[in-house]
């Protein structure tokens, strides 16, 4: 047997469920609306780019195993068109609307997802600084009575605008030009960052600029240095922040404390990532001490980090996910980039995943050894 046929035999013992569909093109957000619902939009530079809103499968939709459904396929519900690459989606929590970033401009826009029809329409933009070329808005949500878009490309210039007035509600206001990978809405009063230097930060937006922070990672960054990425969550043990180095690094810290890593280790990525802008790491909303990463090749990794502990230690996945690699009949050496997954809001192991050849795939994989 070749490798694609070796995975496609060894996959019935590894998934509990696996459905592979393929988008008009490909995309690099996954945005969830209830646990039914997902949003992609397309990223390509040359055309108008599809954004969708796509409901799952029934058999995805039911909480138990039902047997067969006549419906094995998203179902787009609405649709519509963006005149420049999408980098960034959120939906606004309660309502209808979604705001989007990406390149040419720098732009954050606002859409409207149609009541009476199947049409996601412009419906406005939030005005932003003039950033050089290849920069732009990362962007989060503030949910509340009157929610807020908190974006920013660089530090300097990270601002909350209120979506409905559109005034400016907090900025950083300070004159630092880092760039930024990633913001996450924390709660009403505090959000966090990092930026792509692997610098972390914690802000409360009730007082002046003063964040709590971590200015270097913990590790060496390899040749050339890194990028980095990096979200908060987990469960179990409490919240921690996973920051994503471009090399394979992978640091924990805590949110009390983050001068001090919790533990840093080396994950066994095959080289660096070759698009930094498209690493990932993501936390198991249903799962203790449970995470995810991708961007390095056409793989998606799940990690188990209950027994990390120290600096530099070597780690092993819990589960790897190859599907994009061999589905399509792609080898190792042609496979697609994974450009962005996500896991399912209520399914503690159920991910979606994307690539760079359109496909996109839902799974719920099997836990060999229950150790999460």
């Amino acid at each position: 047997m070749d490798p694609a046929e070796d995975w496609l035999v060894e996959s019935l013992r590894l998934y509990r469920d696996f459905h592979a569909f393929d988008l008009s093109g490909a995309t690099r957000v996954l945005e969830w609306v209830g646990d039914k619902g997902v949003f992609v939009a397309g990223y390509e530079s040359l055309r108008k780019n599809e954004i969708l809103h796509l409901t799952l499968p029934l058999r995805l939709s039911v909480k138990e195993n039902q047997g067969l459904f006549p419906e094995r396929d998203f179902k787009v519900c609405h649709g519509g068109f963006s005149d420049r690459s999408v980098f960034d989606l959120r939906h606004v929590p309660d309502t209808r609307l979604l705001v989007t970033s990406g390149l040419p401009g720098p732009y954050v826009q606002v859409w409207q997802v149609a009541e009476d029809s199947d049409v996601i329409k412009d419906v406005g933009a939030i005005a932003v600084p003039e950033e050089e070329e290849g920069l732009w808005p990362r962007v989060a949500i503030f949910s509340a009575a009157s929610p807020a878009v908190l974006h920013g490309a660089r530090l300097g210039r990270l601002r909350i605008v209120d979506l409905e007035s559109q005034k400016t509600k907090f900025m950083s206001g300070i004159s630092d030009s880092e760039a930024l990978s990633s913001l996450q809405v924390l709660d009403a009063d505090t959000f966090a960052f990092c930026c792509a230097s692997g610098r972390l930060g914690l802000v409360d937006t009730r007082q002046q600029w003063a964040p709590s922070e971590c200015h270097h990672p913990s590790s060496g960054e390899g040749p050339g240095g890194g990028r980095w990425c990096a979200e908060v969550g987990g469960q179990g043990s409490g919240p921690h922040i996973a920051s994503l180095g471009s090399h394979g690094q992978l640091c924990l810290h805590d949110p009390r404390d983050l001068s001090h890593p919790v533990s840093t280790v080396q994950c066994p990525v095959p080289a660096p990532s070759p698009k930094p802008e498209l690493l990932r790491v993501t936390w198991a909303p249903g799962l203790d001490n449970c995470l995810a990463i991708s961007g390095f090749d056409g793989t998606v990794q799940v990690y188990n980090i209950t027994s990390w502990g120290g600096t530099g230690s070597q780690v092993e996945p819990l589960f790897t996910h190859r599907g994009h690699i061999f589905l399509d009949g792609h080898g190792v050496d042609t496979a697609p980039l994974v450009t962005t997954h996500t896991w399912h809001p209520q399914k503690p192991r159920t991910l979606l995943s994307a690539a760079s050849d359109a496909s996109l795939h839902v799974w719920d994989w099997v836990d060999p050894d229950t150790a999460c």
